[in-house]
């Protein structure tokens, strides 16, 4: 990650803060648009699939923390049940993901739908991946940075690991990137993005279904 640091701060001021204040967001929808405009038989057979598989709705919708903190509707492709277990709980995840789950998943399939977050302006193409409310108070002041800028569909921990790093690696990802904002760094984790689909390089650690929760800050540096 250093060599990246001395190249990102070659950049002229100028042209960083232009990039972050106008350059990501025609950035995101100079790509977005077209990407679901072409997306869109595909966002149509998967619909089918799910609506198959799972029944409606077929989007999974939460509120999530954007910029700043402030909540937004997240979406993403259904991919698990809504099974129960006799005390009336949610089974565990690998109980209730799909066949055709695990394909939406090991190909970002599920992740479609978040293109509509992009052209919405509440995520970017690039950032931090938008997490849990109930983490916003477990994080340490240092990890809170990472809601300085947008979140992202993908980012720089997305494409340094993605699930199979530990949370305070995630989280220094995401601050390094939140310090490094630049259309060069931006091209990059595009391009490294498409190389980590096709090779399905860290979807979940040691190829479980879920990532751990997340504790807070203490506990992350303690495990």
């Amino acid at each position: 990650m250093r060599s990246w640091r001395m190249f990102v701060r070659r950049e002229g001021n100028a042209t960083s803060t232009f990039y972050r204040t106008r350059g990501k967001r025609l950035l995101d929808l100079g790509l977005a648009v077209p990407a679901l405009a072409v997306a869109m038989p595909v966002i149509a057979l998967v619909s089918l699939g799910v609506a198959a598989a799972l029944g409606r709705p077929v989007i999974f919708a939460q509120e999530r923390p954007g910029l700043g903190g402030r909540p937004f509707r997240f979406r993403k492709f259904r991919t698990m049940t809504a099974e129960r277990d006799n005390a009336g709980n949610l089974k565990p995840d690998a109980e209730r993901l799909t066949e055709l789950g695990r394909v939406l998943r090991a190909l970002s399939l599920d992740e479609l739908p978040q293109l509509w977050n992009v052209v919405r302006g509440e995520m970017s193409l690039v950032g931090p991946r938008p997490l849990l409310i109930e983490y916003l108070d477990r994080y340490s002041p240092r990890q809170a940075r990472r809601h300085e800028v947008l979140p992202g569909i993908t980012g720089w921990a997305q494409v340094n690991g993605r699930n199979a790093l530990t949370w305070d690696q995630k989280f220094e990802y995401d601050v390094w990137y939140v310090d490094n904002v630049s259309l060069a760094v931006d091209v990059r984790i595009l391009l490294k993005t498409l190389t980590s689909v096709a090779s399905r390089r860290g979807i979940t650690p040691d190829d479980s279904v879920a990532v751990p929760v997340f504790r807070g800050s203490f506990e992350s540096r303690a495990e």
